[in-house]
């Protein structure tokens, strides 16, 4: 009796020591997170001043995700434009080396090249979406070439003019369509993806953007961005 009892004891420490070695837990995937762009992934309020970004709420939403965070690098710029950022991508050995490494970049770029073109003579719009398109897609392709398995997301713009008169708007908001249009072909022709965020914003856009002086968003806008964003980026985590 005390032969068998050792037996099977001795059967189900073999079991139990094989179960053990067999199952493997699931690897933590690592995310090597890069955002580029304009004052809105910079993280600019309605104030002037500087608060939580959306890529700063994606790396968290990240972190609290089944993943391990290992980079978070944000190079947005206050006032940047689409030319500035090419230039960036193109010759910033410390940003190509990062987007190298990058498992998931955002983008937000272009809507500065539009305004620049209203300030100066607005019958040159048009000129700022061209050179915005065009430079997207080169900043595009570029990273295609220095990380082709990056997941490469760029975001589409809100009615920055909401709070303009309406025969305002009837000029201005066709010409943000215009730029959003050119944004969305560039991404999917270079297999990236678009995020769309107008239809989320504009409905609400004094409750996100509350300072009819300025077109940023608060912290409450940018974290509906950000959820745009998750939306799509948690699948490719």
């Amino acid at each position: 009796m005390k032969k068998s009892m050792v037996s099977l004891i001795t059967v189900g420490l073999l079991f139990s020591s094989g179960s053990a070695t067999w199952a493997h837990p699931s690897k933590q995937k690592k995310v090597e997170y890069v955002a580029l762009g304009d004052s809105i992934p910079a993280g600019m309020t309605p104030y002037g001043n500087y608060d939580e970004s959306y890529p700063d709420m994606l790396k968290d939403m990240f972190q609290r995700s089944n993943t391990k965070l290992k980079d978070y690098d944000n190079f947005s710029v206050s006032g940047y434009s689409s030319e500035q950022l090419k230039d960036d991508v193109e010759n910033n050995s410390t940003i190509r080396n990062e987007l190298r490494e990058a498992t998931h970049i955002t983008i937000t770029i272009g809507a500065n090249d539009l305004f620049q073109k209203l300030l100066s003579d607005p019958s040159t719009a048009q000129q700022g979406i061209d050179a915005a398109s065009s430079n997207l897609n080169d900043i595009l392709q570029m990273i295609d070439e220095l990380n082709p398995k990056a997941n490469v997301y760029v975001m589409g713009y809100y009615n920055p003019f909401a709070y303009y008169p309406k025969e305002v708007q009837n000029f201005l908001v066709p010409l943000s369509d215009t730029l959003n249009h050119e944004i969305e072909v560039r991404a999917i022709e270079n297999g990236d993806t678009y995020v769309p965020t107008a239809y989320v914003i504009d409905p609400e856009f004094e409750k996100y953007m509350p300072n009819p002086e300025d077109n940023h968003l608060n912290v409450k806008g940018y974290k509906v961005i950000a959820k745009e964003f998750w939306k799509v980026m948690k699948k490719d985590r």
